[in-house]
């Protein structure tokens, strides 16, 4: 938002400096990024021409003396066609940075003649496009001074850096509010008169879509004079970068920036009929005042005459119905937009406008009446006309929301100790109305305030301007004992998987939390509750159900360009619905190529192979066991998401129930539809899943308790059904003596025609470890027994002969 020095003393009356105000500016939340104090234009100084003689070597060129001031004429070889004896202009000396030409002046020649200096044209100095000539000022301007001050082109220039929830400092004249809430001067707080019409309205205006135009009000002005708008009108929007097209033009975006009121001027007798306020027909098109054609559809707003769209609602006008220099009957319109509809028409068309900008941030609606007049009124001062009276359809009237304000919240979120009556004065002078009396008030929130919703905001608005800066740092309380534990479980648990994951030789990702409707529906996902009502993008409508879409696609553009080995993890949100205990936190991960852990790419001693399910799972695990998960009680299992491939996936289970994660390599067909290929294996675990710890009494460590007798391994070997996993029948054999035996693991799978139909051998090896005395065969033979007898009871196995 840029605003120029006069412009905001037009409506505020201030004795500040402009570091001041800058400065109070950014205190009460209105950031500054920039200031021109137009420097850059103090050089130049006003002079006259008191020769002008033809150049000896150059038809075009002429040999200026030039009066400066200084009583020293100087000479100025110029070729611009106005240059004569007794013109006076704007005169640069050597030394002198020329803005609209990038350069710095030096002492040239030009076909043999010194030159010491330029006369300027307006271009030179970004006054505006015209370079046809060099400026032309009245005799009586005094030479000398400079030429800036003389033109008013001295006043500074202000752009500040606004948040979305500021719709109210959208235009100067909020910011005047603001800054005179905050002491800095005295609000101007003239109403707008209302401008006396002669007859009706001719053209009628029906609304067909309430729901996105709360309200339209509309005026004829008849027999007006379009033309330049007044030099004081163009050099404020130059000021700010918009090029000044015309007086109505320019009329509806000085509105624009001075109040915050979009609005737009129609030629009447370009309009056919009746206007209408209607959703756009699906194909519907409509060439825009930019010049481009744009396809409309019935999610968008249009107003339309008898003929077709005549502007896009809230976005931008028709090219058709625009205003030019023939222009002799003019509509002027001040309506009022939904947000969220103008925000989505104008993401979607790709258009940014200055009217966009504020309709989708919400406008004041009780000024949409005002606008109109205000408008009227300068169009009558600048153009001349005959109006008529004004035309409003829809518009019910604001009803105020009410917010109960406890005013010791002040004190509890933010430390400031506000006496009460100050709170109440501010929020009065900032256009609020307290109510009542006692520890709780009602506040009446202005119309020009759609952000303010709940006592947290009011809180907000005492504390930036009673001054952020008054809350005192205080260190943090210290306490005598040892302090405990101040992040949560499921915090340390995310770091924790962070830095198992990071280990591993994975780099971190950070992925968007809403993705294409087709990827949601892949990964379990796609529900209706889970809709963005506004996406920033079509191709971002739903939230995720998964990491896994995004950590795809990211290692697919990895590959795309030229990095195909890639290991990418996130740890963050997925959604499952759209209540907050349907959100939860993942660890989740992939690999492509040979990203592998041993190393990747290729080698003269072996290239690396490609990834697989068990790098899944290891990396499974390992976010894991750095979570705190008994990663000896996991249990694996079939039975994974349709997303991964059937045969090469798995289960991560606590239990029978609790379900930890999942990995192994994607099926085709989410490769498929997520367009990508290569090898791709990966993971998502369920931080949150995990079972909170048990509190421990002391944080001493157990004593270390270390056997004295031999380890022994026993190797078993059974024959199976051949859909027994071998994952049951460890457990069964780790389960027959949980204290002797201390891990079994599978060294050995067998199929063949000589163990029978859909049969298969499983080799175990056990591993014994005795605690108490050194064991005997009868010992061995027994718990041998308990071993056969465990599987076949779990698994129906039998000892291979």
């Amino acid at each position: 938002m840029k605003f120029t020095l006069s412009w905001l003393k037009d409506h505020l009356d201030t004795d500040a400096s402009l570091d001041e105000i800058v400065e109070r500016l950014t205190s009460i939340g209105l950031e500054v990024e920039s200031v021109d104090d137009k420097a850059r234009l103090k050089p130049f100084v006003i002079a006259k021409v008191l020769t002008a003689e033809k150049h000896p070597d150059a038809d075009k060129l002429r040999v200026l003396s030039v009066d400066t001031g200084s009583g020293d004429p100087v000479q100025v070889v110029c070729g611009a066609p106005n240059a004569r004896a007794g013109l006076v202009g704007a005169f640069a000396a050597p030394g002198v940075y020329i803005p609209g030409t990038g350069i710095t002046l030096g002492v040239g020649t030009i076909r043999g003649v010194e030159s010491r200096g330029m006369m300027c044209s307006e271009r030179e100095l970004e006054i505006s496009e015209d370079h046809n000539g060099i400026i032309e000022l009245p005799a009586d301007a005094p030479l000398g001074t400079s030429y800036a001050a003389y033109a008013h082109l001295d006043d500074p220039m202000i752009d500040i850096n606004l948040t979305p929830n500021r719709p109210d400092a959208t235009g100067v004249y909020g910011i005047a509010r603001d800054l005179a809430a905050s002491g800095l001067g005295t609000l101007k707080t003239a109403p707008v008169e209302p401008v006396a019409g002669t007859g009706d309205c001719p053209v009628k205006v029906t609304i067909g879509a309430p729901e996105l135009c709360p309200g339209f009000a509309l005026r004829l002005v008849r027999r007006v004079k379009n033309g330049p708008s007044p030099k004081w009108m163009q050099q404020r929007l130059l000021a700010i970068g918009l090029r000044p097209i015309s007086a109505l033009v320019d009329i509806t975006n000085y509105v624009t920036f001075d109040r915050g009121r979009p609005l737009h001027v129609f030629d009447a007798r370009k309009v056919a009929g009746n206007l209408v306020v209607r959703r756009a027909r699906d194909g519907e098109k409509v060439l825009a005042l930019d010049g481009r054609e744009y396809t409309l559809t019935p999610e968008m707003c249009a107003i339309a005459d008898e003929k077709g769209v005549e502007s896009i609602a809230g976005v931008m006008g028709g090219e058709h119905s625009g205003c030019g220099e023939n222009t002799t009957d003019v509509l002027i319109e001040s309506a009022l937009w939904d947000p969220i509809t103008t925000a989505r028409t104008g993401r979607s068309l790709g258009i940014i406008t200055d009217a966009r900008y504020r309709f989708e941030r919400g406008v004041d609606p009780e000024f949409m009446v005002p606008g109109l007049e205000l408008a009227t009124r300068l169009v009558l001062d600048l153009c001349g006309g005959e109006p008529t009276t004004s035309e409003v359809v829809g518009y019910a009237g604001h009803a105020p929301k009410i917010v109960s304000f406890p005013l010791s919240e002040v004190k509890r979120l933010t430390g400031l100790d506000v006496p009460t009556e100050t709170s109440l004065d501010i929020l009065s002078r900032l256009g609020f109305e307290p109510k009542g009396s006692g520890e709780v008030v009602d506040v009446a929130v202005p119309s020009w305030r759609p952000d303010v919703d709940g006592k947290a905001d009011l809180v907000e608005e005492v504390m930036r301007i009673h001054g952020v800066d008054a809350i005192a740092p205080t260190p943090l309380a210290s306490h005598d004992a040892v302090n405990g534990k101040i992040l949560t479980p499921l915090q340390i648990r995310t770091r924790a998987a962070r830095r198992a994951l990071a280990v591993r030789g994975m780099m971190e990702a950070v992925t968007w939390s809403f993705i294409p409707a087709a990827d949601a529906e892949l990964f379990g996902g796609g529900k209706a509750e889970l809709k963005l009502a506004n996406p920033i993008a079509a191709d971002m409508s739903d939230m995720r159900p998964s990491l896994l879409p995004g950590l795809i696609a990211a290692a697919q553009r990895n590959a795309d360009k030229g990095i195909g080995d890639v290991a990418l993890f996130e740890v963050s949100g997925t959604y499952e619905g759209d209540t907050p205990d349907r959100q939860r936190r993942v660890a989740a991960g992939v690999r492509r190529g040979t990203a592998r852990l041993e190393g990747s790419g290729r080698n003269w001693a072996g290239n690396a192979a490609p990834v697989g399910v068990f790098d899944a799972k290891a990396d499974a695990i390992a976010a894991l066991e750095a979570c705190g998960a008994p990663v000896d009680r996991l249990q694996i299992e079939t039975g994974a998401p349709g997303w991964y491939h059937p045969g090469r996936s798995g289960v991560i289970k606590l239990g029978p129930k609790l379900v930890l994660g999942h990995f192994g390599e994607f099926h085709p067909k989410t490769l498929e539809g997520l367009d990508v290929a290569g090898p791709l294996c990966g993971f998502e675990v369920f931080v949150d899943a995990l079972p909170e710890p048990k509190a421990k009494p002391t944080r001493t460590k157990p004593k270390l308790e270390l056997s004295a007798f031999q380890a022994v391994k026993r190797d078993f070997a059974f024959v199976v059904d051949r859909q027994v996993e071998a994952g049951t029948l460890t457990r069964a054999a780790l389960g027959a003596d949980k204290k002797l035996i201390t891990g079994v693991s599978v060294f050995d799978v067998f199929e063949g025609a000589s163990l029978g139909a859909d049969k298969k051998s499983i080799a175990i090896e056990v591993a014994i470890q005795p605690v108490e005395k050194t064991l005997t065969d009868e010992d061995f033979e027994a718990l041998a027994k308990r071993i056969v007898d465990n599987v076949a009871k779990q698994t129906g196995g039998v000892l291979r002969g």
